[in-house]
């Protein structure tokens, strides 16, 4: 009796999936499960020697014992077989309800059968089913449970339970049925509440994964009708860089010179756009190393961008030999682009490793991200710029990391001055792992 009411208090643990209400829950849910039911052995024996020498119930304590080691042994097995599984699927609730099922009505038989006043368990047994069950698998428990009662009716068992004792007992089964109700009604709400918070955060990033895509087939085609525009002043430009008028004029000819540079890294944009586009990572990869990755990458973007002061800190250590990645390039160039908006004049990048994963760290002295910001971090079209259109480059770069099976965060620096934003990413993500040990 005290068994089926702790493993039935055990069984709240689960997780029922939104789809039919199968039970997932991870290693922790079964672990708490199975720690219950060792509760339940130890309370079992201390109830049953209580009844039988306290009370003076005449109990036949063989069986009655013997039923206990078997769930003993049956707690052992199901200790070895979850012990490293993350997940319960619905047959496996199933067959433990009826192992508890199963279990009350034998320990009914011996101790006054349909008179005993804790048959009422069942209801908790039938509720668990409902709540952790598809409906078909549900209803297998309410079929069971009315099985066992018949039993019970046609096979009295050889006690009988005083009036006194009933009355008291009857007193202990409501107790204890109104409590367990209470608490395994609030851990299910609690796991509803749970899983509807997962299942929210999956649709955010599937809107946010679909909005990347329309992105990228806009990008796409605005790379492919810019590409002629560019050509033309390209040309324009060489063809200004040989009149007299600006030969003559060594300021208009630098200034010429810039315009050209910047019109090459528009047609590189360009290019690495189409590229992106029409390539998946690893059909042609290059590889290349971290150091030398990043040292290409803050060497480009230096020359680039008329910048202030970039400090480069590279603490990544032994030099490891990576995939040439155009999306960690653009994550890492969006958020240099961003610090650089913020602090003109001087903005640092540090590059380390943490066991397993590659730390990048960009660092400026802006006014910081407000509270706001940091809030919802990563989300398109929030910016503290306070211009339309903007807010892209985060959003963008949050979900190369994502994608690359790493994090973004922000964080304000400490003295209140400057902003810091970490990207982490999984070495494994970035390693040709055929290649990894090559110099």
């Amino acid at each position: 009796m005290t068994v089926a009411s702790a493993s039935m208090g055990a069984h709240s643990q689960a997780d029922p999936e939104a789809d039919g209400g199968i039970s997932a829950t991870g290693a922790q849910g079964m672990h708490e499960l199975i720690q219950l039911r060792w509760i339940a052995v130890i309370g079992q024996v201390v109830t049953i020697l209580t009844a039988h020498y306290g009370l003076g119930i005449q109990l036949p304590l063989l069986p009655m014992l013997l039923l206990v080691a078997g769930l003993a042994l049956f707690n052992l097995a199901s200790q070895l077989h979850w012990r490293r599984r993350p997940q319960a699927s619905a047959a496996a609730v199933l067959v433990s309800l009826l192992v508890d099922v199963a279990l009350l009505t034998v320990q009914l038989h011996f101790s006054g059968g349909i008179g005993n006043p804790f048959v009422f368990l069942y209801l908790l047994q039938v509720v668990l089913g409902a709540a952790l069950l598809r409906t078909p698998l549900a209803w297998a428990i309410v079929a069971a449970t009315g099985l066992c009662l018949l039993l019970l009716i046609a096979f009295p068992g050889p006690v009988s339970i005083p009036p006194q004792a009933w009355v008291l007992g009857l007193v202990l089964c409501f107790v204890l049925n109104a409590v367990l109700v209470v608490v395994f009604s609030t851990r299910i709400s609690r796991i509803g509440r749970a899983r509807d918070a997962r299942l929210a955060a999956l649709r955010q990033r599937a809107a946010e994964e679909d909005h990347i895509l329309r992105m990228g087939l806009l990008a796409s085609g605005a790379a492919h009708e810019l590409g002629t525009p560019l050509a033309t002043i390209s040309v324009i430009l060489g063809d200004w860089q040989r009149l007299p008028a600006f030969t003559s004029d060594p300021e208009l000819l630098a200034d010429v010179g810039e315009m050209q540079a910047q019109v090459r890294r528009c047609k590189s944009i360009v290019t690495g756009i189409l590229l992106s586009a029409g390539e998946t990572r690893g059909e042609a990869p290059t590889l290349t190393t971290v150091h030398r990755f990043f040292g290409e990458l803050v060497t480009s973007w230096r020359q680039s961008r008329r910048a202030g002061r970039l400090e480069y800190d590279n603490r990544f250590g032994p030099d490891l030999a990576i995939i040439s990645d155009a999306g960690l390039a653009q994550m890492v160039g969006n958020v240099l682009d961003n610090a650089l908006e913020a602090s003109p004049d001087w903005l640092a990048l540090s590059v380390s490793r943490q066991e397993q994963r590659l730390v990048i760290t960009v660092d400026d002295a802006g006014a910081g991200f407000d509270a706001a910001m940091l809030a919802h971090l990563g989300q398109p079209y929030r910016s503290s710029k306070g211009r339309p259109g903007r807010g892209l480059g985060l959003f963008l770069s949050l979900n190369v990391a994502r994608t690359l099976g790493g994090t973004l965060s922000a964080r304000n620096r400490d003295g209140g001055r400057g902003a810091s934003v970490v990207m982490s990413l999984p070495l494994s993500s970035l390693t040709n792992e055929a290649d990894e040990d090559e110099p």
